[in-house]
């Protein structure tokens, strides 16, 4: 699915990418470029056609090169998958043709949405009616794929009675202000910050579900899914490097390593298997413990690469893909919802 060139280019960038030393903005027309953004995407609506497990592998291939370049796919995959479940057609026509070119950027600021679907926490946007549209105010604390050169973020908002709609907001408008990029531990060029609104007027042409619990249900298995892409393709390319290894004294982790790419196997089956019978709409909380699986598998094969690589991963510069992917696995459980809200999720379904 990658071209030769994005893979290329992809690993030769990976350190910088992660460690903040490339301005992200390059990022995504490359991604655009390589027709990524479109896979998955209706061909009546400017796709390549095929469905969200398409969408998955791709951010599964491009996780194997560098998780910073996933993360900002999957969050302009996600705002595409925004639109394309929205009932919004003056907005979809409005906004797709130039996010799948790569030209705007998409940011699912729905972190915090999803925390308040399963009650975890209250909407950090609040709403009041102004004419046919509101005006916002509040806070997204943490958003991904906040390009400088322009960006729309898709927010829960919380109207005066108590109920919520799905905003796309323009970086443009007056009010908004994005902060610094924070200073993560890894994938620094991410183009992650928080937004604050002040006083934002947002036209009703520019909501994109007005019930936002159901249109929160229906897009969660898609959202979850493709960070579990992240996860996959993190392990997935520990799995190669251990592979490498698996000679002379180190074939003692030959059993391990059978059994970890045995149950890596399994997920990403269970996973595509759910997503086409549409399984995680009315069942999220298998959705939730393959996610839970998936961040422990993680951990456990950046963990065996170790073990495999031996004393080199802990040598500069051999070791430097080793030390990037060690910080990746650390996003993998704190991702939100992270593995501490899934599992409060599944004690309270429980």
């Amino acid at each position: 699915m990658l071209s030769a060139q994005l893979r290329e280019w992809l690993e030769q960038q990976a350190e910088a990418l992660d460690l903040g030393q490339l301005d992200g903005a390059e990022l995504l027309p490359r991604l655009a470029a390589a027709d990524l953004l479109r896979v998955g995407v209706p061909e009546v609506e400017g796709g390549l056609g095929g469905d969200i497990s398409a969408a998955v592998e791709a951010v599964t291939e491009v996780a194997t090169h560098s998780l910073t370049a996933a993360f900002v796919l999957w969050g302009q995959r996600s705002f595409i998958e925004f639109l394309l479940q929205s009932t919004n057609q003056s907005l979809q026509q409005r906004l797709l043709p130039a996010l799948l070119q790569g030209e705007l950027a998409g940011a699912s600021g729905l972190s915090n949405a999803m925390k308040f679907l399963s009650g975890i926490e209250q909407l950090g946007v609040q709403a009041s009616a102004q004419g046919d549209g509101y005006v916002l105010n509040g806070r997204l604390p943490w958003v991904t794929n906040l390009r400088k050169q322009g960006f729309v973020v898709a927010a829960a908002v919380e109207r005066s009675d108590g109920s919520a709609f799905i905003a796309a907001i323009d970086s443009q408008q007056p009010g908004l202000h994005r902060g610094d990029d924070l200073q993560l531990l890894g994938m620094q060029s991410s183009n992650t910050a928080a937004v604050q609104l002040h006083d934002v007027n947002l036209p009703a042409s520019a909501v994109i579900a007005e019930d936002a619990r159901s249109f929160l249900a229906r897009v969660r298995p898609c959202f979850l899914a493709l960070q579990c892409a992240m996860a996959l393709g993190l392990a997935r390319r520990s799995v190669a490097e251990i592979a490498a290894h698996l000679a002379g004294s180190r074939c003692v982790l030959a059993a391990e390593f059978s059994q970890l790419q045995r149950d890596l196997v399994g997920i990403r089956e269970q996973l595509h298997q759910g997503l086409r019978e549409q399984r995680f709409l009315n069942q999220p909380q298998e959705l939730f413990k393959l996610r839970i699986a998936l961040a422990g598998l993680t951990s456990q094969a950046v963990q065996l690469e170790l073990q495999a690589s031996g004393g080199r991963a802990y040598l500069q510069p051999y070791g430097a893909g080793f030390a990037r992917r060690w910080r990746e696995s650390a996003f993998i459980p704190v991702i939100t919802p992270s593995l501490v809200q899934l599992r409060g999720e599944l004690e309270r379904e429980a």
